[in-house]
């Protein structure tokens, strides 16, 4: 009569010789699969011509003194935004932030541009955007670049993630 502790053995053994196999199979069949569906099929131009579109909007409302309409590319309510070393606070403090710091005057507000503007798309509802800016202004001046999370969401593009690194000295 053979002991369990034959038993765990020999399926131990039975286990780790099958274990291979089993790896080359899923293996395998991964790359059957993955080749029938072939390559990601091209994201069209207009996707990113949209992300354009909310750019640009937010730079027009910027340069009027709209914040509100500044931060309709923003994801609302749960934006994430890191400027200066810090995370906001949502879409409101971020509002909040904008109207405190900028808002007292045409002056201080400045006059924005977004420019070099790269856009790699990650998924049909999911880019990538990085840019440079230059906030133009008699004090405190901004240059800098911005990398953004853009997810589309009901149908529109809008800001999931926004890091902003800023420096008050213009690049050469």
């Amino acid at each position: 009569m053979r002991s369990a502790r034959a038993d765990c053995t020999t399926s131990r053994a039975r286990t780790v010789r099958a274990l291979p196999l089993a790896c080359l199979t899923l293996t395998l069949l991964a790359c059957a699969t993955a080749s029938r569906a072939g390559p990601c099929p091209p994201v069209p131009e207009s996707e990113k011509k949209a992300i354009l579109e909310v750019i640009n909007r937010m730079q027009d409302a910027w340069n009027r003194g709209d914040f509100r309409g500044y931060m309709q590319g923003f994801k609302n309510p749960d934006v994430v935004f890191v400027s200066g070393g810090r995370f906001q606070s949502g879409w409101q403090g971020t509002l909040d932030h904008y109207v405190r710091d900028y808002g007292a005057s045409a002056a201080t507000r400045g006059k924005l541009r977004f420019f070099n503007i790269r856009i790699e798309m990650l998924a049909p509802d999911a880019a990538q955007l990085i840019s440079q800016f230059e906030l133009v202004r008699p004090q405190h001046p901004q240059y800098g670049i911005n990398t953004r999370l853009m997810r589309k969401v009901e149908g529109r593009w809008v800001i999931a993630l926004n890091h902003v690194s800023a420096s008050e000295t213009a690049p050469d």
